[in-house]
């Protein structure tokens, strides 16, 4: 008899997959308006379903519960079962997967109206949501393991949905290649779990951590390096593909080519937030592993820091968002890497909320320019889509962390946090969170006046064209503003400071890095910290920020082209992302190729069909020739042959003998 709440939980998984499977297999015969009836029903009942259980949960405290469905395969002692857990963290995670995909189904409605494959990207977006539920309620890497990749591979089909167009096509490749570079990382490191642990179930490999410290791995001749080093290294680098960090973030600018519904579904609670939500659940792995937290804060400061000035030098107003994105998962790693996993969740919800705000408040934009997204054809567009100006002000002071919207509060608590930790590598990451404070308001505030404030610069054959979208397009936008403002106001209490904490016992931190208990007696409720937001250098580098972003874009423009031809060396940097891409293009991409045609020309062309097969022919071919030369049809010839014959076989014979 499986548990109740299991079976829920289960029937929150299977609606989107069964509303993707009516819409990929019916949708032609139901029709357009009764498959998104169904599917945003079928999404609509599972959020609901996933409210409950966060109630019941995080809550009413209810123990976490465990349940296998079915043993998927057994080998020896090993027992690989279907499984999943429901505690605090995977409650609250599908509760907010689910609100974000709800969202993003009300809003394709409207989006995607005009789209011929209007039932299959319904379909494709059901799909990924159902990936996304199976990886977070998982029990087990092998599960795990499931959802990861799965979103990997729905994603591919989402980036490439309009696969006519050539660009989309590059950008689903080259992410589904740069994620499966980091997923290599994640298989080794479960199969390292399993051969150390025996055992694949989150629970019993937590169980045995204490007792595994002292084994270690072979990596080179006469160094072994802790096994749990090892471990968490591998995993992690399956986050920095899933998670965007550099070096693996070269995925994801490119997945705007696909529709913007998606964009903000990948970008604010589901795929790029998986590698986030994995170390976090892995809690108990990393923290007996301080060198790989170093990593995490260095790679995630980087990110942060880094990822956000391209930012400051796109056009296009989805790409702006995009590396955005790159440099919020920054954040969200150097919290894991400074032991606030807390915080790092309470963030990957703020976030959620004004990230997915944000993308479809562009896509509203984009639908009222007929999918027009570079911004400097943009301007005043303030006056024509009052809803859309105002939900994207919000987003863009939530993310810009400014009080008393929800990211200043998670956003803040990061900072502090960082500057608090004793791992190494922690100074470096604090002073990119703390310039990225500055850096983030520049960009949103200067893509916010390129787009809706400045001169027009529309079309002259749209500017009597331009109109608010339908309500199914703004009425998400609303729905996720409000959370905007006020989710971290209501959820930084009980998810950092409370005695028992939102997400409970799921989140475990050893004594010596627990910063966030240190920051516990400095905080006085949410709103004396956004009265005290003066105080603090962040603040202070946020408004900058906006007025250096005012300044250049809307008040004197001229000094900001000055300034960029002053500084083009930097601005030449920023365009080329660091060679990024030039680096992968040249070394990976046409050093890959260079090499298979080496390998080509070498070993296929000249050993196998030159020497082996080719060779091999002309071998038989002398062979034969020589040996026609013999037969010549003269008897004396085969006697004399015949006579030598004997004659070796009797020499042979008494030497033999002999």
């Amino acid at each position: 008899m499986q548990n109740p709440l299991i079976v829920i939980a289960l029937m929150t998984c299977l609606l989107p997959l069964a509303g993707s499977l009516l819409a990929g297999l019916l949708g032609q015969r139901c029709g357009r308006m009764l498959t998104h009836r169904v599917l945003v029903s079928f999404v609509g009942i599972a959020f609901f379903l996933s409210c409950y259980l966060f109630k019941v949960m995080v809550i009413d405290g209810h123990a976490a519960v465990e349940d296998s469905f079915y043993t998927w395969a057994t080998s020896g002692s090993l027992h690989f079962n279907i499984a999943f857990l429901l505690d605090r963290l995977s409650a609250t995670m599908i509760m907010i997967v689910l609100f974000i995909s709800f969202m993003v189904h009300l809003y394709t409605i409207g989006y995607m109206a005009d789209d011929p494959g209007y039932t299959r990207f319904f379909s494709y977006v059901s799909l990924f949501t159902f990936a996304m539920l199976v990886l977070v309620l998982a029990n087990n890497f092998l599960v795990l393991f499931f959802g990861w990749e799965a979103v990997g591979l729905v994603s591919y089909l989402l980036i490439g949905f309009w696969f006519n167009k050539e660009s989309a096509n590059r950008g689903s490749l080259k992410a589904f290649l740069a994620n499966r570079i980091g997923d290599i990382g994640f298989i080794l490191g479960t199969a390292a779990v399993l051969k150390f642990f025996g055992t694949l179930s989150y629970h019993d490999v937590f169980q045995q951590v204490p007792s595994m410290l002292n084994q270690t791995i072979p990596l080179f001749p006469h160094y072994e390096a802790p096994a749990i080093t090892v471990i968490c290294l591998l995993l992690f680098i399956g986050a920095i593909g899933k998670s965007a960090q550099v070096p693996l973030h070269i995925w994801l600018p490119e997945s705007m080519e696909g529709p913007t519904p998606i964009s903000a579904l990948i970008h604010a609670a589901t795929m790029v937030t998986a590698g986030i939500y994995m170390v976090a659940r892995m809690s108990p792995l990393f923290e007996y592993s301080p060198a790989v937290l170093s990593v995490i804060l260095v790679l995630g400061g980087t990110t942060a820091f880094f990822m956000g000035l391209v930012a400051i030098v796109q056009n296009d107003i989805k790409r702006v968002i995009a590396y955005s994105t790159i440099s919020q998962l920054g954040y969200m790693a150097v919290a894991l890497g400074a032991s606030a996993y807390d915080a790092a969740i309470f963030h990957l919800i703020t976030h959620a909320f004004f990230k997915a705000l944000l993308f479809l408040a562009a896509g509203s934009v984009i639908l009222a320019l007929h999918h027009e997204q570079d911004m400097r054809k943009m301007g005043g567009l303030a006056a024509y889509l009052p809803i859309t100006y105002l939900t994207f002000m919000i987003g863009t002071l939530a993310l810009s962390a400014m009080p008393p919207f929800s990211g200043f509060y998670s956003k803040d608590i990061i900072i502090d946090a960082v500057r608090l930790s004793t791992v190494p590598g922690a100074r470096y990451a604090y002073f990119c969170v703390l310039a990225g404070a500055f850096v983030t308001p520049l960009y949103m505030f200067r893509a916010l006046f390129m787009t809706f404030h400045t001169n027009e610069r529309v079309a002259p054959d749209l500017r009597g064209k331009i109109f608010e979208s339908s309500w199914v397009v703004w009425a998400p936008l609303v729905l996720l503003a409000i959370p905007s403002v006020l989710a971290g106001e209501m959820l930084i209490g009980p998810m950092l400071f409370a005695p028992s904490k939102l997400l409970g016992d799921t989140i475990f931190v050893l004594p010596d890095h627990n910063v966030l208990n240190q920051l516990a007696s400095h905080y006085h409720g949410a709103q004396r910290m956004a009265l005290q937001a003066g105080s603090t250098l962040s603040f202070w580098f946020a408004i900058a920020g906006i007025l250096t972003a005012w300044l250049f874009t809307a008040l004197a423009p001229n000094l900001g082209y000055a300034f960029k031809k002053r500084f083009a060396w930097l601005n030449a940097i920023l365009v080329r992302k660091y060679g990024f891409d030039d680096f992968n293009q040249a070394i990976l991409v046409r050093g890959t190729k260079d090499a298979g045609h080496l390998f080509y020309d070498v070993s296929d062309v000249k050993l196998i069909d030159g020497i082996a097969v080719n060779g091999s022919g002309r071998l038989i071919r002398w062979f034969a020739q020589t040996a026609r030369f013999m037969q010549t049809g003269f008897i004396f010839h085969y006697a004399l042959a015949m006579v030598l014959g004997v004659l070796v076989f009797l020499a042979w014979y008494s030497f033999g003998g002999a």
